[in-house]
């Protein structure tokens, strides 16, 4: 009997077949799922309590234009191409190279499963009274098994939280502003920005810039360009400005940053957890989903087994990180937005041209150190007064393209002397 060949649904190593390509509805609810994230509203809760009104407002516009712009330009790649970030990563690092990108960005998503499952299983422990573990593993355990069924489970958990998500939390700001006396009063609880605008805009870009990093993975499903570009930029302008504001409002009107306890606060112990869960639960999905396909581009596996693997290791390593919390969002802002500035300067500024050809028939060379240099310099200028992601995305974008311009100049210097030479 002949063996029947098991389609991959995820394309974990191939570009996506235009037969499973989707409309812009479709990609807008995952994206938008993909930036409903708590950890945002716990930024904005802190955003909110250290900035004025207007202040917050400034830096919520600038920073999202920024990730926006960051986020639609890998999505407006992604769909040309049909590639996730991992496979793009070849053109750019190499074959070789590329396994570099895919494990950072693989422990970053494993990791932040692992943070996430622990948000949410602290709360819910604390409120019933249960033992903390076992609550971690039937957490773990389910969101790993949703997110084993690939982009159309995303999808189906996406239209069933987003709007949960967005009727309670604007329930909860509902709430907030009517204890405050409405937007007006907002303006008149903090009198002084305690926050710079610089430190302010760096919490609303580093809040996500690792997880936009990942944008490829799932806009590469996108029938169009338009369609990548135009989902991706509305979930972030709409869903990331969205979770900071619900954030921010109830930490302005409380004095809380985490949402969890405004709606304890509020009363909403139970619609807190739920909102929690699955905001987190949509988010963490996501996550494991980038993950697996990260490591499907180094072992070669199926994306769906490796979920399992990951989902199995995050659990399990999720206390550690979850206390280590700060650490790992230091190695995030440091590492990751390199990354795809190096990406977006390799297909837009240097070889274009390279990305028009067959994928599965394409010879990439096996590492390109031009690449590493220009990670390294980015990383470095990380650490440089300002903005630490956006000038490591500056960073290393600039260097990368300087770089690959002075070698593509050298390598034509010496064609032309050994023509002449010949002559």
């Amino acid at each position: 009997m002949e063996k029947t060949t098991h389609y991959d649904h995820d394309y974990s190593i191939t570009p996506v077949n235009i037969k499973d390509k989707k409309s812009f509805s479709y990609m807008f609810v995952i994206m938008v799922g993909f930036t409903f994230y708590t950890g945002t509203m716990l930024t904005g809760g802190h955003l909110g309590t250290n900035l004025t009104f207007q202040s917050l407002l400034l830096v919520l516009l600038i920073g999202d234009l920024i990730l926006g712009t960051y986020t639609a330009l890998l999505s407006y790649i992604s769909a040309k191409t049909s590639l996730s970030t991992h496979l793009l990563a070849r053109y750019s690092f190499g074959q070789s190279g590329s396994y570099f990108v895919s494990a950072i960005l693989g422990i970053t998503q494993v990791g932040w499963f692992g943070v996430s499952v622990v948000m949410l299983a602290l709360p819910i422990s604390k409120t019933y009274d249960l033992p903390i573990w076992p609550v971690i593993i039937v957490l773990g355990a389910l969101m790993t098994f949703s997110a084993y069924f690939g982009v159309k489970s995303l999808a189906i958990l996406s239209f069933i939280a987003v709007p949960a998500i967005a009727i309670l939390g604007c329930y909860s700001t509902g709430i907030s502003l009517s204890n405050v006396g409405g937007f007006y009063n907002l303006n008149n609880i903090v009198e002084t920005d305690a926050l710079s605008i610089t430190a302010a805009l760096g919490m609303v870009i580093g809040s996500f810039i690792s997880g936009g990093t990942l944008t490829p993975d799932f806009t590469r499903f996108s029938k169009t360009p338009r369609i990548a570009v135009s989902s991706t930029i509305m979930a972030f302008f709409l869903g990331n400005i969205l979770m900071f504001l619900f954030g921010a409002i109830g930490g302005l009107s409380t004095g809380l940053p985490d949402i969890s306890d405004v709606m304890i606060a509020q009363g909403l112990v139970l619609p807190g957890i739920i909102i929690l869960g699955l905001n987190i639960w949509t988010t963490n999905d996501n996550t494991i989903y980038a993950a697996s396909l990260a490591f499907s581009n180094i072992t070669k596996i199926e994306k769906r087994k490796l979920v399992i693997v990951n989902g199995v290791i995050a659990t399990i390593f999720s206390i550690i990180l979850y206390n280590n919390f700060t650490s790992f969002l230091s190695f995030l802002s440091a590492f990751i937005p390199s990354l795809g500035a190096i990406i977006i300067a390799d297909y837009f500024f240097v070889q274009k041209s390279a990305y028009k050809e067959d994928f599965m028939k394409k010879s990439f060379k096996a590492i390109n150190p031009i690449a590493f240099l220009a990670f390294i310099i980015g990383t470095i200028f990380s650490y440089f007064p300002g903005i630490a992601c956006l000038n490591a995305v500056l960073g290393s974008m600039l260097s990368y393209i300087l770089f690959s311009k002075a070698l593509e100049y050298v390598s034509l210097s010496k064609k032309l002397s050994s023509l002449k030479l010949n002559k």
